[in-house]
């Protein structure tokens, strides 16, 4: 225990040591949203070469971290008994190995750039993230940027000879830690993987790499003429592989599910560097067990997705965007709790207490126009002309029926873009009204909908007696909800007034039979409330599953549940 805390601390050290020579550079995006807020990096290091870098990370994140790896067969007393032996980790040896071998082997194969940068810049963008609640020390050693599958099948295949951990990466807009390196090891940045690889339009199903985009696919199928469109829609910066890691969802999810129910198949790259796919094209298949569902929502633990066959849907004939404001949020989680008991198909219903409703306005996206301060639904209608003005009706009745106030309707089509971006905006917005110091804690948590509007009304009343700039939204329509809290970093009474709130609130989700995240999913951050929320049965059947599919433990260490300590 000792060694393993001294390793922590000399893993965080890298950020005001290390450096190397910038070799590979992550290529830029061709679309760019003019919301984006431009992240300063939090440190500069000096020194002299990538071999500084392996010594540091070498020795420390595979060598005092490494876990002695016992060879030995060991059996259980139960299946569910954790006696899975501690990982050992490479040394700094293997690490030069590792990397020497994955630039031969890819140069064989007729790749002419090196495709593993040791930047510091670089290794702290794959390690750090600003907008995370939790940053685990460490950072990787290395950031691989392949081309295709083939190519992460080497890199898998080299790393798992070497026992050097792979950390998967796409976006990079993960709130729990997920693509943290708190064991070193190498990121892979699927960011050259960002195409689309085939449509079929009869089909209405399309292959993509895991790079690209939810809305530069969108654009590209809009551009191709397609009438079709993926509508899961998280944050504006997700990417299809992060998506499916995290089986997110989004605004859409109250009509269209989250991510699980729209992938087809898939084709990963396991930690030996075994390529498979998961299943055909058709929509519907019985054959066998349905691998989906253990690689949607494993967060890169059991392997790389590298390509995705996704659904896809018709685009709505009309589409209308409205918002009602309440006098408190319980009036308007009532209001949305009725709206679903009704059965009304609303493509979207999304709640914004009044602090967000104020940074919407502090923002100026919609402006000249400003919007009413106060608990607010935002719905969005789609479908033909006429179920979009009955749903409308219907859902006009239910409001007025809870202290809602008459509907705002964007006025026309540019207007409702602008107002469903402010709203998917969110949180980089709060993140521009930071100040020196301060940080954004953003969780969050589902229940069922009859214990939604007691959950969020309680959760709203601790947040305000904090004192501090917290606000809530979410997607209230599938039960799911957001805390997001501003707070100064560096006063360590302020992050515990926090922490404590955050942890009061997914403990009380948990006591009314929800979960401790509807969409962000575990990471780093959230592995004690997994382990209340499923039990130690659950858990050990999932980490059966990941001993089966990766028993040196490299494929994002220390995400959903820890590492086995050593025995």
């Amino acid at each position: 225990m000792l060694a393993n805390n001294a390793t922590r601390r000399l893993i965080g050290g890298w950020r005001r040591t290390l450096s190397a020579n910038a070799i590979v550079k992550r290529p830029s995006s061709t679309s760019k949203s003019t919301n984006t807020i431009n992240l300063v990096q939090a440190s500069r290091w000096t020194g002299r070469s990538v071999l500084a870098l392996a010594a540091s990370a070498g020795a420390v994140g595979f060598g005092l971290a490494a876990f002695a790896l016992d060879r030995s067969p060991k059996r259980t007393a139960s299946l569910f008994n954790d006696m899975t032996p501690g990982p050992r980790y490479a040394s700094v040896k293997e690490l030069e190995l590792a990397l020497k071998e994955i630039r031969q082997e890819t140069k064989a194969l007729g790749e002419d750039e090196d495709i593993i940068s040791t930047d510091a810049d670089e290794l702290h963008a794959h390690g750090y993230s600003e907008w995370s609640t939790v940053n685990p020390d460490g950072l990787p050693v290395a950031v691989a940027y392949p081309r295709s599958t083939e190519q992460v099948s080497v890199i898998a295949r080299i790393c798992h000879r070497y026992h050097v951990p792979i950390i998967g990466y796409s976006g990079g807009s993960s709130l729990e830690g997920h693509f943290s390196a708190p064991y070193g090891g190498i990121s892979v940045d699927f960011a050259y993987m960002n195409k689309i690889i085939q449509l079929n339009k009869g089909d209405m199903d399309v292959v993509v790499q895991p790079s690209i985009g939810w809305q530069d696919l969108n654009t590209q199928l809009a551009q191709m003429g397609s009438g079709l469109f993926f509508p899961i829609d998280p944050g504006p910066s997700a990417k299809i592989g992060g998506m499916i890691g995290t089986n997110c969802s989004g605004t859409n999810a109250v009509r269209y599910g989250t991510m699980k129910d729209w992938v087809i198949n898939l084709t990963v790259v396991l930690a030996d560097g075994t390529v498979i796919k998961t299943r055909r094209r058709p929509r519907k298949s019985s054959a066998g067990y349905n691998l989906n569902g253990i690689f949607v929502g494993s967060e890169g633990t059991l392997g790389l997705v590298t390509e995705a066959t996704l659904k896809l849907a018709i685009v709505p004939e009309e589409t209308s965007v409205a918002v009602v404001s309440f006098p408190t949020m319980r009036d308007a989680a009532s209001a949305a709790a009725g709206i679903m008991q009704a059965g009304i198909p609303v493509a979207s219903m999304e709640v914004m207490d009044d602090i967000q409703m104020r940074v919407i306005n502090l923002g100026g996206a919609t402006a000249p126009r400003v919007w009413k301060e106060a608990p607010t639904l935002f719905f969005k209608f789609a479908g033909t002309k006429p179920s979009v003005k009955d749903n409308i009706s219907r859902v006009n009745g239910i409001t007025k029926a809870n202290g809602g106030s008459n509907f705002e309707f964007a006025r026309d089509e540019r207007e409702q873009k602008l107002l469903w971006s402010a709203r998917k905006e969110v949180l980089w917005s709060m993140l521009a009204l930071r100040k020196e110091g301060e940080e954004v804690w953003s969780t969050d948590v589902a229940v069922p909908f009859s214990r939604l509007a007691e959950l969020i009304e309680i959760s709203k009343k601790e947040m305000d007696e904090m004192g501090l700039f917290a606000s809530i939204l979410g997607h209230i329509g599938d039960g799911n909800f957001h805390e997001s809290i501003i707070y100064n970093r560096t006063d360590p009474a302020e992050r515990a007034k926090v922490e404590r709130c955050v942890k009061n609130m997914v403990n009380r989700a948990l006591d009314m039979e929800g979960t401790c995240t509807g969409e962000h999913s575990v990471g780093w951050g959230k592995k004690a409330s997994l382990l209340r929320e499923v039990g130690p049965d659950t858990l050990g059947v999932m980490k059966q599953i990941k001993a089966a599919l990766d028993p040196l433990w490299i494929m994002n260490p220390g995400k959903i549940f820890d590492v086995p300590s050593e025995r």
